[in-house]
């Protein structure tokens, strides 16, 4: 199924890219889709289709800025996935998950592996796409780091289902023999939740708490 569109390292074609940016497009556009159903517009407004462009772009941004990398993938970057988070805070939860899937897409151009489709699914597809569960906390107290919290939660699931099935084989020699069953979980939740620490403690710094509602209240207005 991939054979036109990976390389034998694992990486992208010129083709895979080309399918990969035609796939993204179109996931923004069905995002643009059922935010205007969900809303009772045809589609989505210009102003919202800006505020999830600009967040898409700040999570691509800032998933170059990493703190630290880790060997087999995955790093601690400066707030990548909170940009996402506030598209589900802002606009709900359908439209959260197609623009964290939108990213993911975004991310498996950056960075591409193929082992099998349902691997990339795990990895960037579903991962990032469940970063819109954080919508579900929207309308609750202290519904951003609830939902940001979930997000991280939810996101980590996927990466380590992906682990279990496809990266067993690349746990040191030296990891803990006894341990070896929560291997996935303890490595993409080492990264996923140093990040999100960092994260929780930025955002509620008063005044960026002041600063996160004001734009809120101009995306939603």
């Amino acid at each position: 199924m991939f054979g036109f569109m990976v390389n034998a390292e694992g990486g992208l074609t010129t083709a895979g890219y080309v399918v990969c940016v035609i796939v993204g497009l179109a996931v923004l556009a069905l995002a643009s889709y059922f935010a205007g159903k969900s809303s009772g517009k045809k589609k989505m407004g210009t102003k919202q289709l800006v505020f999830c462009a600009m967040a898409i772009a700040l999570a691509f941004l800032t998933s170059y800025i990493r703190i630290f990398r880790l060997p087999w993938g995955g790093s601690v970057t400066l707030c990548s996935m909170l940009f996402i988070v506030l598209v589900a805070n802002w606009y709900g939860v359908k439209t959260g998950m197609l623009v964290g899937l939108a990213y993911g897409i975004l991310q498996f151009i950056q960075e591409p592996y193929v082992l099998s489709f349902f691997q990339v699914c795990c990895d960037y597809i579903l991962a990032f796409a469940a970063l819109g569960v954080a919508g579900f906390f929207a309308k609750s107290k202290g519904g951003l780091i609830k939902g940001y919290v979930v997000a991280v939660l939810a996101r980590g699931a996927f990466h380590a289902l992906g682990g279990y099935l496809y990266w067993m084989s690349y746990m040191p020699d030296n990891f803990p023999a006894a341990l070896k069953s929560v291997y996935p979980i303890v490595y993409n939740y080492s990264f996923l939740l140093a990040e999100g620490i960092i994260t929780l403690i930025i955002i509620s710094v008063p005044s960026v708490a002041k600063g996160l509602a004001r734009v809120k209240q101009s995306a939603v207005e």
